[in-house]
């Protein structure tokens, strides 16, 4: 079964940068479905961003469009660009991988998860 870890969070303050990075045990490739997911304190796991592997289109969460980009360095490496930074990111980051399917930031079919990385954001 494929492992993922993720590393890259930290603290920052608002208005800054910051970049994950999550790197797969095995390459992805066809349908794949490869993205980032956050889970902040009392709340449940949403979905941040995607990317189908195949023909490497992405779709995002409206509340990051416009300041997070998702991306594969390689095929066993995913990254998440996110600029501008809120304390509302403020949360655990987590990448996800499923085979087939709706290629959309939701958790359905979501099967395999790293073990996430902390993101802070200070007003």
């Amino acid at each position: 079964q494929v492992q993922l870890a993720e590393s890259g969070g930290g603290s920052v303050q608002a208005g800054g940068s910051l970049r994950l990075s999550c790197v797969a045990s095995m390459s992805f490739w066809g349908r794949y479905c490869i993205g980032w997911f956050r889970q902040a304190p009392g709340k449940e796991r949403e979905g941040v961003a995607v990317i189908y592997v195949g023909s490497g289109s992405t779709s995002y969460a409206d509340s990051v469009k416009g300041r997070f980009t998702i991306s594969q360095d390689n095929a066993n490496t995913l990254n998440l660009q996110m600029n501008s930074l809120k304390p509302e990111d403020t949360a655990v980051y987590y990448c996800a991988a499923k085979w087939g399917g709706t290629c959309v930031p939701n958790l359905e079919g979501f099967g395999t998860w790293g073990q996430g990385t902390q993101v802070s954001v200070s007003s």
